[in-house]
């Protein structure tokens, strides 16, 4: 009955359904137990009997279609196939008759992963070779997708247009991009706090024009590291909250095609676009656009890419101009060579790496707005050359840069006692200010004090500075009459800690409020270790 209505599926179903009966029966009558008990032998046999005549009828049946398959079905029953008049009378099979005592597997359970491998790597082969004929890469796609089924080749690609399928998958693909480099920011948030808390109230010598300035704390410093490390993961979250799908609009945007697909029905239009972004996980479409997305959406990432350099570089920097005065020092293994010829050296060349990329990955977001800029009407094809490289390798360069940074930060090294000595060779000039006070309260004159300071500061410093010695302004101003101090009286007021400010305050109202809740929220991101680089 199916063969006459040309049903070849649907027969097959049928013969197929005799060897599940078969299996069912198996399943029902347990031969196993059968055969453990004598006295149910003549049951077992009739089973058994069962069995391979259900068989031997199924693979009759079977041979017109899988003729080979039929006849090894045939041999391991040491039978013959039946012809079709045959079919109809059950118990042919003769009794007593041996079947194979080598029974081999006929339908081998497949594993999917490696059939769906080997499919994938045919596929990508003809694809491959028709684009190296047709130089069109999706349609080269296209072709290779019909080969592999054959009743929808004459519907795929049907009003799509190339872009339908490189720029929806282009969108997939920096979304997950920087979903994953949030994941470094954040991991970077969070050595970072570490860092800052564990020196919140440790002072050091600031510095403005890279002039020894006012005191702060080691750890206020990592504060303004982390707060444009911060402006950066709140640039990122807008950006990727803000991206939007294509879906399918056709050559010009217009969805023309989709309206002859449709019969005028727009409704279905939105509906199949609200479908296909759904399924890959965007909430919205462009409500407008020519045959690509918008460009500006490209330079808006890199801007969010080049941000993150920025903060980058400026943190390496610093670490740099520290490391040079052996305040901080960048991580150092045991037995890693500095230098090739001068063997004591400890060159920062982790943070060196940081600021060279970093200035890569800002020259390479330039390529987005210019590319933006000169995209002519509905569009051009001008910008898939340089997209095809400034993309992919603006993501690369910030996910190196982000893995470097935390490297540096996990290891980060603070030489507290030089630190401090730092802080001390330049406290009498910053506590001059403290110490004219004082003066005052002891009866002195405010502008005969800050002149005698004037002096006597450039004569330490000529000390300093010509004579390389230390720094004697205490001395001098103990000399001094017109302060009425002596040298202890003066030096009680050389305490690094009453000159760092709000310092501790301002790095723990930092972190609680702004950075914790960050943290928290995205505690499972911060799970992934620090990197291990290959130098």
């Amino acid at each position: 009955e199916r063969m006459a209505q040309l049903r070849v599926a649907d027969s097959l179903t049928e013969i197929f359904g005799i060897f599940k009966r078969c299996n069912k029966y198996i399943d029902e009558t347990e031969p196993w137990i059968l055969a453990k008990d004598e006295a149910k032998a003549d049951r077992l046999s009739t089973v058994l009997y069962n069995l391979v005549e259900g068989i031997c009828i199924g693979a009759s049946l079977l041979e017109p279609y899988m003729p080979q398959t039929a006849e090894k079905i045939a041999v391991q029953l040491n039978t013959k196939l039946r012809d079709f008049g045959q079919l109809e009378t059950f118990g042919l099979y003769e009794s007593g008759k041996r079947v194979t005592d080598k029974p081999e597997i006929l339908f081998a359970r497949l594993d999917m992963k490696e059939v769906e491998k080997k499919d994938e790597e045919m596929a990508a082969a003809m694809a491959a070779a028709r684009e190296k004929e047709v130089r069109h890469d999706v349609m080269a796609h296209v072709y290779a997708y019909g080969k592999a089924a054959p009743s929808a080749a004459g519907i795929i690609h049907l009003g799509a247009t190339s872009c339908y399928v490189t720029d929806n998958a282009d969108l997939i693909l920096y979304r997950e991009g920087l979903r994953e480099l949030r994941k470094g920011l954040l991991a970077l948030l969070g050595n970072l706090a570490k860092f800052a808390r564990q020196y919140a109230d440790t002072p050091t010598l600031g510095y403005t024009h890279y002039q020894p300035a006012q005191l702060v704390t080691v750890g206020k410093r990592a504060a303004l590291w982390m707060q444009d490390f911060l402006a950066d993961l709140e640039e990122l979250d807008f950006v990727l909250g803000n991206l939007k799908f294509l879906g399918c609009r056709g050559t010009t945007g217009t969805e023309a095609s989709f309206m002859e697909l449709f019969e005028g029905d727009g409704a279905k239009i939105d509906e199949m676009n609200r479908k296909i972004a759904g399924e890959f996980g965007f909430e919205k479409t462009f409500a407008v656009c020519g045959q690509t997305y918008p460009r500006k959406v490209d330079s808006r990432i890199l801007n969010c890419l080049s941000a993150m350099a920025q903060s980058a570089c400026r943190m390496a920097n610093d670490i740099r101009l520290l490391q040079h005065d052996r305040q901080v020092e960048e991580p150092f293994e045991k037995n890693q060579i500095g230098s090739s010829a001068m063997a004591y050296k400890r060159n920062p060349m982790r943070c060196e790496r940081i600021c060279s990329l970093s200035r890569y990955l800002m020259a390479d977001a330039m390529n987005a707005p210019m590319t933006a800029s000169v995209q002519w009407l509905e569009r051009t094809l001008d910008d898939s050359a340089n997209r095809r490289i400034s993309m992919p390798e603006g993501f690369l360069c910030a996910d190196a840069i982000l893995r470097l940074c935390r490297n540096v930060t996990d290891g980060l090294h603070v030489n507290e006692k030089i630190v401090d000595r730092t802080c001390r060779e330049y406290l009498p000039f910053i506590a001059t200010e403290n110490l004219m006070m004082e003066g005052v309260k002891r009866g002195g004159d405010r502008q005969e004090l800050h002149e005698r300071i004037r002096v006597l500061s450039q004569e330490a410093g000529r000390n300093v500075k010509e004579l390389g010695l230390p720094n004697n302004l205490i001395d001098l101003m103990a000399a001094d009459p017109a302060f009425s101090m002596t040298r202890e009286e003066l030096s009680a007021h050389l305490d690094p800690a009453a000159y760092i400010g709000r310092c501790p305050e301002q790095v723990e109202e930092f972190l609680t409020s702004q950075i914790d809740p960050v943290l928290k929220q995205y505690a499972s991101a911060l799970d992934r270790g620090n990197t291990e680089l290959k130098v």
